[in-house]
């Protein structure tokens, strides 16, 4: 019998694949709007619950958003359709589409946002770079070896070709001419981590929103100690972009598997957005 699983379903198979109490205490996941006993055919992946979203999904005639970062992270006083929160769920609503996210609990996760990023730059033989318990395959990034070693240089464009395209491009700190052969991955802000990076002993660090005295500090201890680890700092956006195609194959079999269970015979059709909400939108460079 073929049925059209309802966002309940929707909601425990993503639940299952990211589950909510592998999340930070600081983060807010999962079902944002919706009603769990509506039906759900279609769903959309982004990493942002942002207008332009909103209106891809529309247009495609989602029943459901999925997206990477939270709504409303802080608290809000209102969600009045006056305001540009408000009004994200209120399209949503009126249109019977509902939102949901997996923040760092899909970070962390196997075939998560941490190795959609790791496979994205070619590393192999990988862990987590902070693994949540001892042994465990699940963690914070990832650590591993280049499949191909590479020049920095070499690596960075191997990394810029595998992400999307963005107003930033990659800012890289090191000798382009050097070798790197060992690397470390962490989508979304990165610079948290460095002890951690230099203690893992590699040769380069993929990132984002690198600021200034962190990563000074970082390249000028390298330069004082060995001269690694070397600075491959990408758009925030693209660089948990990957983890959506990741997350679209991964709920469709999940939810196949689940409808087959209970003898009926469905799925959902799932879109990754290829909408750039990476903020920034132009670089200018001196003359």
């Amino acid at each position: 019998m073929t049925a059209a699983p309802t966002l309940g379903d929707v909601v425990a198979v993503l639940e299952g694949l990211y589950p909510p109490a592998t999340a930070e205490g600081w983060d807010s996941v999962g079902l944002i709007a919706g009603d769990p006993a509506a039906p759900v055919r279609k769903v959309l992946f982004a990493v942002d619950p942002v207008a332009t979203v909103v209106d891809e999904a529309l247009e495609w005639g989602a029943d459901l958003v999925v997206t990477h970062h939270p709504l409303f992270l802080k608290g809000v006083h209102s969600v009045a359709a006056t305001t540009f929160k408000g009004s994200v769920v209120h399209r949503l609503l009126t249109a019977g589409v509902g939102l949901y996210n997996a923040h760092t609990n899909a970070d962390s996760a196997p075939r998560g946002v941490a190795d959609a990023l790791a496979d994205a730059v070619g590393l192999v033989d990988r862990g987590p770079l902070v693994a949540h318990a001892e042994g465990a395959e699940t963690g914070i990034g990832r650590v591993g070896r280049l499949a191909e070693p590479a020049t920095l240089g070499e690596f960075a464009r191997r990394v810029a070709a595998a992400l999307p395209a963005t107003a930033q491009g990659l800012r890289v700190a090191g000798d382009l001419d050097a070798p790197v052969s060992t690397a470390a991955v962490v989508g979304g802000s990165g610079d948290s981590l460095f002890d951690a990076v230099r203690s893992a002993a590699v040769d380069v660090y993929v990132t984002s929103d690198l600021r200034h005295h962190p990563a000074s500090e970082l390249r000028e201890r390298a330069l004082f100690e060995r001269g690694t680890p070397y600075l491959v700092d990408t758009a925030h956006f693209a660089s948990e972009w990957p983890w959506l195609r990741y997350a679209a194959t991964d709920l469709a079999a999940g939810v196949t598997t689940l409808l087959a269970a209970r003898g009926e015979d469905g799925t959902v059709t799932c879109k990754v957005s290829t909408r750039v909400t990476d903020p920034w939108t132009t670089t200018v460079t001196a003359p």
